[in-house]
């Protein structure tokens, strides 16, 4: 029976990899995937060998103080496919532990396949020789990207984004409050704090401070806070008593982070996928950030671009704005927000680039990637 060795890094990973699956069971249902794989793939049929939640680390420090167990899944793995080679085998993300993964089984002769191209167009643009010694073909999700990769003579191809086939051209507000339970009158604001425990700790009492000081200028605000585990939501409900705020108009989601972003008409995201997520529902958006400060000095020094929320990357400018660090103060959040509520020439300019950036990225992504995938089986 045809094998393909699968591994992906974390949620993002997991959803990419579970539709690709799907698409390809659909013309292939005698394919085996094993590797690393998270939830939605295990439900798909992929087996998984280590817990995805393993390989979900983030920030330099924080990789630094995980790195000896994540190179010893490294080297297992390696072991694992070069006694069990699959028929082909496809990195999912997580670019630092993939490639060098790839490359070893590329120099065995198993072909490789890598699903998201790292930032190479933000940070690191010497990285692309080691790409091409261990892929054997790129899978890129945003249109600016083959270009790069043509040049250095490395098979790339653009299936656009899966998030853009998922979610409708048109969000649907009234139907998403109505599931929410909430009233039409209320000003409502997504707060999303990121999917890790690490990201939650930084940004929690951020969020509350700021739901504080919105609620205090329209006390009609609403806000949603979808989180995606229990140990999410524990640090999330710890900030709103540290501050005694058990009584602000916060209503935390278990999940159903797109219900919460179709129902506002605000989002305040922490950078990553889930502010592609916001701009693809048309909703003006804050992007911010906090991280460790030896891990915020070296991303600063490492970075090209002046922006690093996929809105303003796709747009290469500035069309949302991002308080990262420093800058992500509750007054600065607060005050902001208010400022896109309030502006409505502004959100109308918003929505126009978010609709054309959403088109341009609906390619039936799965179906595209499959038939690569396909070719080199």
């Amino acid at each position: 029976m045809p094998t393909v060795g699968i591994v992906a890094g974390e949620a993002s990973g997991d959803l990419l990899g579970s539709h690709l699956i799907r698409a390809l069971k659909k013309q292939r249902p005698d394919l085996e995937f094993v590797g690393i794989a998270g939830p939605k793939m295990m439900a798909e049929g992929a087996k998984t060998l280590f817990p995805i939640e393993r390989l979900s680390v983030r920030g330099y420090v924080e990789v630094l103080r995980h790195l000896p167990g994540l190179l010893k899944i490294r080297r297992q793995l390696r072991r694992y496919f070069l006694e069990n080679p699959p028929d082909l085998f496809i990195g999912i993300d997580a670019p630092d532990f993939n490639f060098v993964l790839e490359r070893s089984l590329k120099r065995k002769g198993i072909r490789t396949i890598h699903y998201v191209s790292p930032s190479i167009w933000a940070w690191r643009r010497g990285r692309m020789r080691k790409i091409k010694r261990a892929v054997s073909h790129m899978l890129a999700l945003f249109p600016f990207e083959p270009a790069l990769y043509e040049q250095a003579n490395v098979p790339v191809t653009f299936v656009g984004h899966p998030l853009a086939d998922m979610i409708p051209l048109e969000p649907d507000v009234e139907s998403a409050r109505e599931n929410l339970r909430i009233k039409p009158e209320k000003l409502v604001i997504a707060m999303l704090p990121g999917s890790r425990q690490s990201e939650v700790q930084q940004l929690a009492e951020l969020f509350v401070k700021t739901a504080q000081l919105v609620t205090e200028k329209r006390p009609e605000a609403q806000f949603l806070v979808p989180l995606v585990t229990r140990e999410t939501r524990t640090i999330f409900e710890r900030a709103l008593y540290k501050d005694h705020q058990q009584a602000l108009p916060v209503q935390i989601l278990f999940g159903h982070s797109h219900l919460a972003m179709e129902a506002a008409d605000a989002i305040i995201v922490a950078s990553g996928t889930a502010t592609l997520e916001a701009a693809l529902y048309k909703k003006p958006l804050i992007v911010t950030y906090r991280m460790p400060a030896l891990s915020w000095q070296i991303l600063k020094r490492m970075n090209y671009l002046p922006y690093v929320g996929l809105p303003n990357i796709l747009a290469e400018r500035f069309v949302v704005p991002e308080l990262l660090q420093h800058d992500a103060t509750p007054e600065k959040l607060s005050e902001t927000l208010l400022q896109l509520v309030d502006d409505k020439p502004g959100r109308k300019k918003i929505r126009t680039e978010f609709m054309h950036i959403h088109k341009q990225l609906r390619q039936n992504c799965e179906e595209k990637a499959a038939k690569v995938v396909l070719g080199y089986l």
